[in-house]
């Protein structure tokens, strides 16, 4: 059974930075597998945030710029590094998997992580 587990939220100023990691069981990472941050605010859709393809990463035209994706196939964890956090960055991030062509559509995953909580203050 695939599971996936983040971590690394908090609350951080403006202009800091924060870590997040997903941990996966049940699966093992591999360049076909499409692994990808989203984020959603109270009150707003889920937001793709960025994602990652055999290596290959993308990014959110939001978060280009500030934020890194990336994976360590060893410890089967993927990565979001986030500088710069600005308070629009405020939501609950989660990460998710899918086997296949990547897709920015959350619809198109089939594996989520419960959630890290990410409050960015003034």
């Amino acid at each position: 059974q695939v599971q996936l587990v983040e971590s690394g939220g908090g609350s951080v100023q403006a202009g800091g930075s924060l870590r997040l990691s997903c941990a996966a069981s049940g699966f093992t990472y591999n360049r076909g597998h499409c692994m990808g941050w989203f984020r959603q605010a109270p009150g707003k859709e889920r937001e793709w945030v960025a994602r990652i393809y055999g290596g290959i990463p993308a990014y959110g035209d939001s978060v280009k710029g500030r934020f890194t994706i990336s994976r360590d196939g060893a410890k089967n964890t993927m990565y979001l590094q986030m500088n710069n956090l600005q308070e629009e960055d405020t939501a609950m991030y989660y990460c998710a998997a899918k086997f296949g062509v990547c897709s920015d559509r959350p619809q198109q995953y089939n594996n989520w992580g419960p959630g890290t909580q990410v409050t960015v203050s003034s």
